[in-house]
């Protein structure tokens, strides 16, 4: 019997920046031009949603 693939949890771990993960933190770093540990402050302050890291830093589609 096959094993069923699914897609739970993958839009769920798309949406979080994982602060322990240092290729994630490189990542956004990168992204926004910020340095890695004003995005870790960025995730202490706001949480880990992506969204609202990126806004914070002023980059990604979380900027307005």
């Amino acid at each position: 019997m096959e094993k069923k693939k699914t897609s739970r949890g993958i839009s769920q771990d798309r949406g979080k920046v994982a602060g322990g993960q240092d290729y994630e933190v490189q990542y956004e770093s990168k992204k926004t031009g910020s340095s890695a540990g004003q995005v870790k402050k960025a995730i202490q302050w706001e949480g880990n949603s992506r969204k609202k890291v990126e806004k914070k830093l002023g980059g990604g589609k979380g900027r307005k």
